[in-house]
Parts: C-alpha cells; structure tokens; sequence
C-alpha cells in the first residue's frame, strides 16, 4: 500500500479499488499490531499513518454514499485546474 494517500488521491479512484485499499490497510494494521504485541514493531509512527489511511477512505467512501461528493464531479474539478 502506498505511504502518504490523500484524500484527493483516493476520491479519483473507483468503489472497487477503494475496498481494496482498505481492505490491504485493515490487513497491515493487524499486522502491526500483532508486531507491537510481541515487541517486533520498530516503527510505531506507521500504525497512526495506517490508521489514518483508514479513516481516509472510510470519509471518501462516506462522502460517496451520502451523494456529497462523486466520482464524476471530482474528475471534472480536477480537469479544470
């Protein structure tokens, strides 16, 4: 999964993609809390960036359901910049 995904990133990305990537951090958030249980972990700075990178596409995923903020409409912001 990529290091640092902005919500601006993950708003041009379609549904399906996004359930991956959620589906890939959930799995590496397990990871390192498995890893910080049993005193493996090394970095503890990238279970907040993990959990955040949830939370991200959790909003994004949200914003789409609730119709605040399509696909559609964010490709053609994005066009005009």
């Amino acid at each position: 999964m990529a290091k640092g995904l902005t919500a601006d990133e993950l708003r041009t990305e379609p549904d399906d993609v996004l359930v991956t990537k959620l589906k890939e951090a959930k799995e590496e958030l397990f990871n390192l809390r498995f890893q910080a249980a049993t005193g493996q972990l090394e970095s503890h700075g990238r279970l907040r960036t993990v959990k955040r990178e949830i939370a991200r596409i959790y909003t994004v995923m949200n914003e789409r359901e609730l119709g605040i903020v399509t696909v559609a409409e964010d490709a053609a912001e994005g066009g005009n910049e």
